[in-house]
């Protein structure tokens, strides 16, 4: 065994990475912004689903509890705990754990990213899935809808790799701007512009207000599903629904009255949304958060600590 740690197994290199996402958990679990967030999330989802208990079928109801990971409240959550590792007043202890440890720049950012991802999943699924599950099981007095497994786990996931892709997106710019308030105030002048043109194009792997409603359609797929299936096709009153929701939610958290109901239009028309592809989607959203991580990583190797 030499002197460079060559000999090393693997297990030993990564015990240094794998404390500092297990201390990153721990501090992220007892900050209040996580604490809140989750409190608020359970909240909402549970006032979402008593409020919509006898008026929503299961898709578009499932669809509704998704809505505020995807478009609104809880992306600013997301983007706060993103920007914070390798930015502001984080800067100076960052500098102590790389220069003091055995560990890489490299390695503490991937640590640190795990970590984020690992809390922002659990605090998505540990609200949602429950939730999801009650809608399925639950006798309720609405019309049956052929809500499958399969498809709530691929929504579930496709949801969460939209928060990946946020949670990258905050590495990315905390790592360029180093300011955790700056970065975050860019990426959400940018980030709803640039998803409200895509959605105009009902571009679901792209925009995540188009994959809100999208995803009605995904919970009613089933894993040897035809293409043609009656059951791929999401209603119209089921995509007016979910726009009811949304706005009623939005209107409710501004304080402003219900604007009067829009007119029928094509971007809601179902069959836009037929040609529906988990594997489509997946990549639109991975490959953006893959790059935004190499991209971070590559500014921050170059950054002076």
């Amino acid at each position: 065994m030499d002197s460079t740690g060559r000999g090393y197994p693997l297990g030993s290199r990564a015990r240094p990475y794998l404390a500092i996402a297990r201390h990153d958990l721990r501090d992220l679990w007892q900050s209040r912004l996580v604490r809140i967030w989750l409190a608020a999330s359970a909240a909402l989802t549970l006032l979402v689903t008593v409020g919509n208990w006898a008026k929503l079928t299961a898709a578009p109801l499932i669809a509704s509890l998704m809505f505020p990971y995807l478009v609104f409240p809880w992306f600013f959550v997301v983007i706060m705990l993103g920007v914070t590792p390798v930015s502001g007043d984080r800067a100076e202890t960052l500098a102590d754990g790389i220069l003091s440890r055995p560990v890489t720049r490299h390695g503490y950012l991937m640590a640190t990213w795990l970590a984020r991802i690992v809390t922002v999943w659990s605090g998505f699924l540990v609200v949602t899935v429950p939730a999801a599950v009650t809608i399925m099981l639950a006798r309720r007095p609405v019309a049956e809808d052929p809500v499958t497994v399969y498809g709530v786990l691929t929504s579930l996931g496709l949801v969460g790799l939209v928060l990946s892709l946020i949670v990258s997106l905050g590495f990315l710019a905390g790592t360029v701007l180093r300011k955790p308030l700056l970065a975050a105030v860019v990426l959400i002048f940018v980030w709803y512009p640039v998803n409200f043109v895509l959605s105009v194009f009902s571009l679901e792997e792209y925009s995540p207000i188009s994959l809100s409603q999208a995803i009605t359609t995904q919970l009613r797929q089933s894993w040897n599903q035809t293409e043609g299936d009656p059951r791929t096709v999401a209603s119209q009153q089921d995509f007016e629904a979910i726009t009811r929701q949304a706005s009623h939610f939005l209107s409710v958290l501004s304080g402003t009255e219900n604007p009067a109901p829009a007119p029928k239009a094509s971007f809601f028309d179902p069959g836009e949304f037929e040609d529906f592809s988990v594997l489509r989607v997946g990549l639109g959203y991975a490959v953006p958060m893959v790059m935004a991580v190499l991209l971070a990583i590559f500014c921050f190797y170059w950054r002076d600590l």
